[in-house]
């Protein structure tokens, strides 16, 4: 699969979001990930259906939007009517994790799995014939700038031999810059969210740093 670049909307300056997206679709990122989150299943809280509603009149390009809250199948119809073209649901949350996809796929957009750091990788062998992604975080979940976990090469790895010829997108949530693409790409990571990396410094620069290491990777495999 192509690789895709999902610019984290975490780490944009939350005054300016306009600006932001725009300098990020601008800059020819491919994707927008928008994290949800309720003060509850992650300590943080973001925002709601119709923030992101306004949002989505800044730019044309696709709306990643994970939802990191614990009761999905509530908001799943909201988040959909707010403009996002794929959603993904945690395999963790307190909802049954069937209904919740099924109410995804039920409005014609794609759906898919994100499974935390110390949940095993076996949990999203149920879905794999019913999903679009999997999103593996590489951070602990809730907050924007931390580490990426040097375990989560290994379970991308895993995962990507779980999908096999199956067309599914693996992502890859956490820590991703400039010294960590590399090996999430060789692990076999194809969607690459990033955020603190991307939007610190020049954003079409990084970008396009971004893009050269991508082609590097590509070219070898």
């Amino acid at each position: 699969m192509k690789p895709i670049i999902s610019i984290s909307m975490l780490s944009a300056d939350f005054a300016h979001l306009d600006r932001d997206l725009k300098a990020a679709e601008a800059a020819g990122v491919d994707w927008i990930h928008v994290d949800i989150m309720d003060g509850h299943f992650v300590p943080n809280i973001t925002i709601g259906p119709n923030q992101m509603k306004d949002l989505r009149a800044s730019v044309s390009i696709p709306f990643d939007v994970h939802l990191m809250i614990s009761h999905p199948l509530s908001y799943i119809d909201a988040f959909v009517e707010g403009g996002a073209d794929l959603i993904t649901v945690h395999v963790e949350c307190e909802d049954d994790t069937d209904a919740c996809l099924n109410k995804i796929k039920s409005h014609g957009i794609k759906a898919g799995i994100v499974i935390s750091p110390d949940t095993p990788v076996t949990a999203v062998e149920p879905y794999l014939d019913d999903i679009d992604m999997v999103l593996v975080m590489s951070v602990y979940p809730g907050f924007g700038g931390q580490k990426y976990l040097t375990k989560s090469s290994d379970r991308l790895k895993a995962l990507k031999s779980m999908i096999g010829k199956r067309q599914i997108r693996l992502e890859v949530d956490g820590g991703v810059n400039f010294n960590t693409l590399s090996d999430v790409l060789a692990a076999g990571a194809d969607t690459i969210v990033s955020g603190s990396c991307l939007y610190h410094g020049d954003i079409q620069n990084n970008i396009n740093q971004f893009r050269a290491i991508i082609a590097d990777i590509c070219e070898e495999k």
